[in-house]
């Protein structure tokens, strides 16, 4: 800093008024906000209907919200010449489209300020409305406004998409209406290592025919580049993706594969439960106190846990239970094996061992062993395309949780979808190129 240059200072290029046309001509600070009067730089005295010169005629003042400075509102009092024309007789006001929107309460940099808060600070629009000293529907507006503009309308964000996340979202926890949308994320900067998932959109409702006319609705050349399809067990978005790009590879992600054996070894526990004990799972209960440990993997049970479970199935009633845990341990197995060939054939033996000589095993396995079987194709794709979890789109649901909770909740749909991309779009690099 000591070889810095200063100069004079000014309160229009410290408040970047000079952007916006205007110049600083007073100020008013108390406590509670900061008041800067300005006028417009540019004149504008030239009659829009006839051409002529016009003559002052007297002032007009016009309130902008600013951007705070220390988190002090400023309110800009813009004072505007008004002019009459010596042609004509029409009277007009001085321009100043540079610094806001018509009848627009927030001056254009106050805008930035607002989404640019939102996208890459996280805040609140209550948060940018008190920083702001506006109303919360006037600043929601705005920032959904210029967030759909500048952002979200800008077609170039679904350039490069090359491997697809889909998955159901719950975003609304009332009985009213569809509480679900189908979510759409972009998992190509995980497969190519440059960046984290980001939401491409959210459509209402929960089918195939929703994925269907959502792929259709995009152009021919956008559709032959996707390669692959990340979802759920949810056999709806397998058929829409494949009518409508054929060409890409359907994979079931781990997580919900692992979710599928979670779900056969508690239903197997239960069974057993209420066949040895006739009643549902009890604190002193031997397999009601496993729940959690049976679900944790073998390879991070401690000594006393693996104790525990040693006692467990010693019991021969709990052999139907020792069955399936065998066999949830052995996905997550091939799952967290680094070797991605060694894991895929790993797995490929589970599904045969779960789908031949199955007389001796539990209904629960029988029934994942058939499941397993009629999505291999899909379960052992996954090997094979690394960055195609749909891991990632449930660290995005997680994100849209967090968002609704902090908003206290959403009522109005299309503000959701658009909060929801405005938070986890990927949109803060273009904000900011810094941040990545």
């Amino acid at each position: 800093m000591s070889n810095a240059t200063f100069t004079a200072p000014d309160l229009t290029s410290f408040c970047r008024l000079d952007e916006l046309g205007l110049v600083v001509t007073g100020q008013q600070v108390t406590s509670q906000r900061a008041v800067l009067e300005c006028r417009a730089v540019e004149p504008d005295d030239w009659c829009r209907r006839c051409g002529c010169q016009g003559a002052p005629r007297d002032t007009v003042t016009r309130e902008l919200a600013h951007e705070p400075f220390g988190w002090r509102p400023t309110t800009l009092l813009v004072r505007l010449r008004r002019y009459r024309c010596a042609g004509c007789g029409h009277v007009w006001r001085q321009n100043m489209d540079t610094a806001a929107e018509p009848r627009a309460r927030l001056s254009r940099r106050a805008v930035r300020w607002a989404l640019e808060a939102v996208v890459c600070q996280h805040l609140t629009v209550a948060r940018v409305a008190e920083g702001l000293a506006v109303a919360w529907d006037t600043a929601n507006d705005a920032i959904l406004a210029e967030g759909q503009r500048v952002l979200i309308d800008d077609a170039s964000r679904f350039d490069g998409v090359e491997v697809l996340g889909v998955d159901e979202h719950v975003w609304r926890h009332t009985r009213r209406g569809d509480r679900y949308v189908t979510v759409i994320i972009d998992l190509t900067p995980v497969k190519n290592g440059t960046g984290p998932a980001r939401l491409l959109d959210m459509v209402e409702g929960r089918s195939k025919k929703v994925f269907k006319a959502w792929l259709a609705a995009r152009p021919r050349a956008w559709r032959d580049r996707v390669e692959t399809v990340a979802m759920d067990g949810f056999t709806g978005f397998k058929t829409a993706a494949a009518e409508e790009v054929p060409q890409a590879a359907a994979v079931m992600d781990p997580f919900h594969v692992v979710k599928l054996a979670s779900l056969a070894l508690d239903k197997c526990r239960q069974r057993v439960q209420q066949a040895t004990l006739g009643h549902r799972g009890r604190r002193g209960d031997p397999l009601y106190q496993a729940r959690r440990t049976l679900l944790t993997g073998a390879g991070l049970l401690t000594d006393r846990q693996t104790g525990r479970l040693d006692a467990l199935f010693a019991d021969d009633r709990h052999r139907d239970v020792h069955h399936v845990w065998d066999a949830y341990q052995r996905l997550v197995s091939a799952y967290r094996h680094p070797d991605r060939a060694t894991g895929q054939r790993f797995l490929v033996r589970l599904i045969n061992d779960l789908t031949t000589n199955t007389t001796s095993l539990p209904v629960e396995a029988r029934k994942l062993g058939r499941t397993l079987k009629r999505r291999a194709e899909d379960i052992l794709g996954y090997f094979d395309r690394p960055g195609t979890s749909n891991g990632f789109t449930e660290a995005l649901n997680g994100r849209l949780e967090h968002l609704r909770g902090s908003a206290l909740g959403f009522r109005n749909l299309t503000h959701y979808i658009a909060r929801c991309l405005l938070e986890t779009g990927g949109f803060r690099p273009r904000l900011h190129p810094q941040i990545g």
